[in-house]
């Protein structure tokens, strides 16, 4: 019995799985990195993603050589708060690893946060002749005329989505936009922003469609969304996509949440489609929309380019 009992043992061990290797290879330092002064406090950073062998799980950002900021591996921005204004800081971002690898850091940036100014609560104006220009399936350009401010406009933000995805110095009136998906339709609105960090209203949004990838079929997202708030409810029209057939179902989603399925009791209207909806949340609050329709094979659509709303 003792021995039958040893050869059992022995051959659950041969049978036993080897441990895994040990990660020792650190993620690749953070390329491309900016630093923009938004105020004289505040400064803009911004990077590209690292590659990793198994996966990069965070970033962290450095001040004069001191930590500053962790931050999740979807993040690619930050703001760094509370500097002392008229003054150059450095920053450089390293990424890491789920077995605490490393990257070295990134090349360093500077930026000199603006000079302190007299109290200011205007806001710029909204930003005008917003265009956007697709670069391929994955990037975007944007371009737009520039806003008035009664000292000066010092950064540009770029909002998708009511998410802000870039930001760029008040001397500019353009952005270049990565890490777009293919076939997907996006909108864009860019806010101006003074030294005492008052925003501008949103521009007019811009619209764009990245290229389809090799093979893939063509977009079917709705077209020219609006979207309207009026006293305790919502007015949306659109252009069903073109699938050579009637489009009867369409569902509405906000905030990136499904929220209901809108059905045609009839045949579809020809045309501009229109959807009223009531909304019980208080004044001021936002909304984004997107819609997507369902195909003649019974799948859903490509979701089509997001508005936002402002509750009345």
């Amino acid at each position: 019995m003792l021995a039958l009992t040893m050869t059992l043992a022995l051959t659950a061990c041969e049978g036993a799985a080897a441990p895994a290797p040990k990660d020792t290879a650190a993620p690749t330092a953070p390329a491309g990195v900016t630093a923009t002064a938004g105020s004289a406090s505040t400064v803009h950073v911004m990077w590209s993603a690292s590659t990793d062998d198994r996966g990069v799980t965070g970033y962290a950002v450095y001040r004069e050589g001191r930590k500053v900021k962790d931050l999740p591996p979807t993040t690619l921005m930050t703001d760094v708060v509370g500097l002392t204004p008229a003054t150059r800081h450095r920053f450089t971002v390293r990424a890491h690893d789920a077995a605490g690898n490393v990257s070295p850091p990134s090349a360093t940036v500077t930026a000199t946060t603006l000079r302190a100014a007299a109290e200011d609560r205007t806001p710029p104006t909204a930003p005008s002749a917003l265009r956007a220009t697709p670069d391929g399936a994955r990037a975007a350009t944007l371009h737009w005329a520039p806003a008035r401010d009664d000292t000066r406009v010092t950064a540009y933000d770029v909002y998708q989505a009511d998410v802000r995805v870039h930001t760029v110095p008040g001397t500019a009136t353009t952005a270049r936009l990565t890490g777009l998906r293919p076939g997907t339709a996006y909108a864009f609105t860019v806010r101006a922003r003074d030294a005492a960090e008052n925003s501008s209203p949103d521009s007019a949004p811009a619209d764009l469609t990245t290229a389809s990838a090799p093979g893939a079929p063509p977009n079917t997202a709705p077209r020219d969304v609006t979207a309207t708030a009026g006293k305790g409810e919502i007015t949306l029209t659109w252009i069903p996509p073109k699938t050579g057939a009637p489009v009867t179902d369409h569902e509405l989603h906000l905030n990136g949440r499904f929220t209901t399925t809108i059905i045609w009791g009839t045949t579809p209207p020809p045309g501009r489609a229109t959807y009223t909806f009531p909304v019980q949340d208080p004044p001021g609050t936002r909304y984004t929309v997107t819609l997507r329709a369902r195909l003649p094979d019974g799948t859903w659509g490509d979701f089509s380019a997001p508005r936002t709303v402002v509750v009345r």
